[in-house]
């Protein structure tokens, strides 16, 4: 196995050999990991490409992100990762300006002290302007109240804790929409403890869910700060990215990757994994890979089904999908947009009437390299669509390219308050995430608890993914690495 320098985990020994299914961030750290480690790894991957939701392509001859295009600053874990791969310097950070929700009565600026658009303080001028004066009034009850005022059940959803402790209009026009934006689903069906992991502890430890907000902003470590969403820079959340795109990081992991001996299978779908005197035998249509280690990379109904046969007690226990997310980009000449009417991009409070995206991210206000690689007047729009809003899914909007494409021109020029025409684009593109964000609805915490449990009694065996860390960059390195160094201890 050819040698490269050492991630600073791990030790290389002689160890069995190791097999990852699935070919996306956490599968590829993983591998990785192991490779330090002196696993011989084989990766397989069902597409023909690496990297799962953070990709690229190439609209109008831009080269452009087609998924994750930022990271949270939380934790140090995906720039401790960027600088291991020789990244560090091609760190950036968004230009200022911040994001913008559109409300049924117009777009209002979105605070920048919150977190998932819970505010810090109620009579934040940012927030009185979105929430009115008896809105503002309604959420600073939360002071009063007593802590078990949303803390008392085993588990909840964000907007049964929002709406106790803060009052509906918190909920409907700041939480909703950045909710929607982050994790595309109703607040109402996703579990607080999963998406905000921490707060509710903060509550009870500070009195109030303000002050549990304000203190996880005050402390950039905190798992609870939130994670990056694929498209719009979450209010309040400090955000980097990469000069070149977040997809340059999956580049330089695959190359690390080739430089370690790692090999890479990709157009290969695992059907079955099996215990086998070895340890695990993974399938593969007519291949069969043996190893002593297995990591399974996929999403939760994919991860659960593989491993079915091979541990009994994961029955029953498959985690729902998550949405089917669309991503309408597009290239326009329309130097009217230099002067970044929305900022950096506009979330959509669901009940907006007339506006079928879930949020807009002016990329080229965003990003200065990417303003200065698309020149004066031309512009990247990134439009998404998509959302659950009950318990049957909800994909809804627009479904053909060319409709979606109607669409995007129809939401762009209304968010954006600047007429966007057909005549006006350059190229664009539609690109789909099928089920590939997680779907952390309620509950989802406890039930990932309960598959981690069954497959840590298994041995040689861990799960990663976004599923089982949570949505975005951040959560998903952070946990791998912690799961893998837990596998090899």
């Amino acid at each position: 196995m050819g040698k490269a320098p050492e991630s600073g985990h791990h030790t290389e020994v002689s160890r069995a050999p190791a097999v990852v299914v699935g070919g996306g961030i956490s599968g590829l750290l993983a591998a990785r990991e192991l490779a330090a480690a002196g696993h011989t790894v084989t990766v397989l991957e069902a597409t023909d490409r690496w990297g799962g939701c953070v990709g690229s392509h190439t609209v109008a001859g831009l080269l452009l992100d087609s998924g994750a295009e930022s990271f949270a600053t939380r934790s140090t874990a995906v720039a401790d990762l960027a600088a291991e791969l020789g990244l560090a310097a091609k760190i950036v950070t968004p230009q200022p300006g911040g994001a913008w929700v559109q409300l049924p009565d117009g777009p209002r600026e979105l605070p920048k002290t919150g977190v998932l658009g819970i505010p810090a303080n109620p009579w934040d001028p940012e927030v009185r302007r979105s929430l009115g004066f008896l809105g503002s009034l309604r959420a600073s009850l939360d002071r009063i109240l007593p802590v078990s005022v949303g803390t008392s059940a085993e588990v909840t959803s964000v907007s049964s804790l929002v709406r106790a402790r803060m009052g509906r209009r918190v909920l409907d026009r700041l939480v909703a929409p950045v909710v929607g934006g982050v994790h595309s689903a109703d607040p109402g069906l996703l579990d607080v403890d999963m998406v905000a992991p921490g707060l509710r502890a903060g509550l009870r430890r500070h009195g109030s869910l303000a002050a549990a907000v304000s203190a996880q902003r005050r402390a950039p470590g905190s798992p609870a700060a939130g994670a990056a969403p694929a498209h719009v820079a979450k209010a309040g959340s400090a955000v980097a990215g990469l000069e070149g795109g977040m997809h340059t990081l999956v580049a330089a992991l695959v190359s690390d990757l080739h430089a370690r001996g790692v090999e890479l299978v990709r157009g290969t779908r695992a059907d079955r994994a099996i215990r086998s005197p070895d340890g695990w035998r993974v399938t593969a249509g007519q291949t069969a890979y043996d190893a002593g280690v297995l990591v399974v990379a996929l999403d939760g109904p994919a991860a659960v089904g593989l491993l079915a046969a091979a541990v009994p007690d994961l029955a029953g226990k498959q985690p729902g999908s998550g949405p089917d997310v669309r991503l309408v980009t597009l290239v326009v000449d329309l130097p009217e947009l230099d002067r970044r009417p929305r900022g950096t991009g506009i979330l959509v409070a669901p009940q907006t009437p007339g506006i079928e995206a879930k949020a807009l991210t002016h990329a080229t206000a965003k990003w200065g390299w990417l303003a200065a690689a698309a020149g004066p007047g031309t512009h990247v729009l990134r439009l998404s669509y998509g959302r659950i809003d009950g318990l049957a899914s909800g994909a809804g909007g627009p479904a053909t390219d060319n409709a979606l494409l109607a669409s995007s021109l129809r939401d762009a020029s209304a968010l954006l308050d600047v007429p966007i025409r057909q005549e006006d684009i350059i190229g664009w593109d539609v690109v789909r995430w099928q089920g590939a964000l997680p779907f952390a609805a309620v509950g989802h915490k406890a039930r990932v608890a309960g598959i981690r449990r069954v497959c840590s009694g298994e041995e040689g065996l861990a799960i990663v993914g976004g599923w089982v860390a949570g949505n975005g960059l951040a959560a998903v390195v952070a946990d791998t690495r912690v799961q893998i160094h837990s596998l090899l201890s």
